[in-house]
């Protein structure tokens, strides 16, 4: 118990910070340059900063669309949505969603035949009565969607039920999801069947851009075309889909052409660069919304020649003070910054030495001794808060850039593979105005 606050103290060693007022303003000022309605991305625990509160941010913002990959994650966040009491979107095929009546999509759906998909309790019903836009690629996904909308309208004489939202995913170049060019004719054939049947509205046309951090390779005016192309497929078929969407935050910052009726704003809500190569997070005028720290719960001195971590793959140059930090790959701390990741402590820029463990880190926290060998005091000492990454607000602070480079990867995974084991505290205007969730995350 805090004998100040009589709050109880937390049994966790670890947080993540996220400031939600950084969310809001990263989203303003990406939303004032695509200069059309926006979704937010909040996939995978909105890119690990934590889906609920993020997502209230960001309708707050002005977001009307919100957008995640897995079905079960969808039905997560309506929950959380009805929850907190936000309105569920008109069920007109015509309406225009807002930011107090949002539309939800999702696009990675079980693989389910048609029986399975119009039992009782199958989960695309399921996401039907969540009033979920959903994305179909193939004609499989399409006849299970179709059996499902058929249940459920059957079993709703009332009229509760409404025809199921598709939007059809155009493979555009990244050769990942989406109908080929070749399948493109038939789908939207029979979606058109469909749809005349009244068991679903094509709402949406919709692709993904590969290379659209990279401005000056071409590739995305390809995607352009391409998806230009299957639109005249689409509308020759005899379909109206009133959403094209193509532009995520690289194609919003860099190809205006692809910002169309709607963009996608993922990694740029976070504050953080497609590619700080082309751009940084400052130069963007985006701010890191999350600060991962810990406290020091060791300090101690070892002499020249003694090994760290598993393995033993550094060795003390000199005698050295070190300290041990409680995050580990359990945590999602990637292995690859072993002997390397950056690590801020009392002003001081420091670094793991060894291997990432699965639940710890050693960091060098400098010399013990002077070159003449008289005794230096540790620059830091237990419960002194260790700074893996945050807003590069001065010299010292590693940020999740930082921290890719390192590990040879991408700002995107750093903070994504964070796990639950480290809760997420929220800072910021609407950190306790946002009603508490059914989960574990808390305000600060």
């Amino acid at each position: 118990m805090n004998a100040s606050t009589g709050t109880p103290l937390p049994a966790t060693t670890s947080r993540a910070v996220v400031d939600l007022d950084a969310i809001a303003h990263n989203a303003h000022v990406l939303a004032a340059v695509g200069g059309v309605p926006w979704m937010a991305i909040v996939k995978a625990d909105a890119y690990g900063h934590g889906i609920g509160q993020v997502s209230t941010t960001c309708l707050r913002a002005g977001a009307t669309w919100l957008g995640v990959a897995q079905l079960a994650e969808a039905l997560r966040l309506r929950a959380r949505l009805d929850h907190v009491g936000i309105a569920r979107p008109s069920r007109n095929p015509d309406s225009v969603p807002t930011s107090t009546r949002p539309r939800l999509l999702c696009w990675l759906l079980p693989v389910l035949t048609p029986d399975q998909a119009a039992a009782p309790g199958s989960p695309l019903r399921a996401a039907l009565a969540a009033d979920l836009d959903l994305s179909v690629s193939t004609r499989t996904q399409l006849d299970a969607i179709v059996a499902a909308a058929r249940a459920e309208l059957a079993d709703s004489p009332d009229a509760a039920a409404a025809p199921a939202r598709i939007h059809l995913k155009a493979d555009t170049g990244m050769s990942r999801g989406g109908s080929t060019p070749a399948d493109l004719p038939a789908l939207a054939a029979a979606a058109k069947a469909a749809e005349q049947d009244g068991t679903i509205a094509v709402v949406g046309l919709w692709s993904h851009l590969s290379r659209a951090d990279e401005p000056a390779c071409g590739s995305t005016e390809k995607h352009l075309s391409r998806f230009l192309a299957a639109e005249r497929v689409v509308t020759e078929a005899g379909l109206e889909p009133r959403v094209r969407h193509l532009a995520a935050t690289a194609g919003l910052l860099w190809h205006p052409d692809t910002r169309l009726d709607l963009v996608r704003i993922g990694i740029g809500l976070y504050g953080l660069s497609p590619d700080p190569a082309v751009a940084t997070s400052t130069a963007l005028d985006l701010r890191p919304a999350m600060r991962l720290e810990a406290p020091l719960t060791q300090v101690k001195c070892i002499p020249a020649g003694q090994a760290v971590s598993y393995g033993g793959t550094w060795r003390a140059p000199t005698d050295r003070w070190l300290g041990l930090v409680p995050l580990g790959y359990a945590d999602g701390i990637p292995r690859a910054a072993s002997n390397g990741g950056p690590v801020a402590v009392n002003g001081l820029r420091a670094a793991i030495v060894g291997r990432v463990c699965m639940d710890q880190v050693v960091i060098d926290l400098g010399p013990a001794t002077t070159p003449e060998g008289a005794p230096l005091d540790p620059p830091a000492a237990p419960g002194d808060t260790a700074v893996l990454w945050g807003a590069p607000d001065d010299a010292v602070t590693p940020t999740a850039d930082d921290w890719a480079e390192v590990c040879s990867t991408i700002n995107y995974e750093i903070v994504t593979r964070l796990g639950e084991r480290v809760p997420r505290v929220f800072t910021g205007r609407d950190a306790a105005r946002i009603p508490a969730s059914p989960d574990q995350e808390t305000p600060a």
